[in-house]
């Protein structure tokens, strides 16, 4: 009798642990950028750059790299999980950022009359406050890639200086 008790309060919790672990934001999770077009990302470097542009004074144009982790779709709004760089520029210092930040975080795009908007962007909280919010923002499917990211942007980096060495060819040509 005993060990029937046992039986079924160990299969009981096994059975909590195991739904707890099954949320609606896993559900439909496709991973890297693979439903993410051109378009999409541009609104998403533009929302950045736009959102970030009152921020960090003294440069002439600002740019947005990303890395995307993964998507999930749920009524109609694709939430992307990210790590993005964002970063301002003068034409005298060339490839080397004047400010800015690199960051996890995650947004959520709408389509209405076959164009995307920005409906909510996420950003962790700072101090100690950091790994509970970016807990809460990310999927655990995704969570450690953002933890393991943190000071690692060498491929944005890169996408980053390419951005910013057209820009400077462009202002040379003119």
């Amino acid at each position: 009798m005993i060990n029937k008790l046992k039986l079924s309060i160990l299969s009981l919790l096994f059975g909590a642990v195991f739904l707890a672990g099954c949320n609606e934001n896993e559900a439909n999770i496709i991973e890297g950028d693979k439903h993410i077009t051109t378009e999409m990302d541009e609104v998403i470097s533009n929302f950045i750059i736009q959102k970030n542009s009152t921020s960090y004074f003294g440069t002439e144009k600002q740019f947005e790299v990303h890395k995307i982790y993964g998507t999930s779709e749920s009524n109609g709004v694709l939430s992307v999980y990210m790590w993005s760089y964002y970063g301002g520029f003068n034409k005298s210092t060339g490839i080397e950022n004047q400010a800015g930040h690199s960051l996890p975080a995650v947004i959520r795009l709408s389509k209405k009359e076959g164009n995307y908007s920005v409906i909510e962007y996420k950003e962790p909280q700072d101090g100690s406050l950091y790994n509970a919010s970016l807990e809460k923002m990310f999927p655990n499917k995704y969570l450690k890639f953002a933890k393991q990211d943190s000071g690692n942007i060498g491929g944005l980096q890169k996408a980053m200086d390419k951005k910013v060495g057209r820009w400077l060819e462009e202002q040379e040509e003119l």
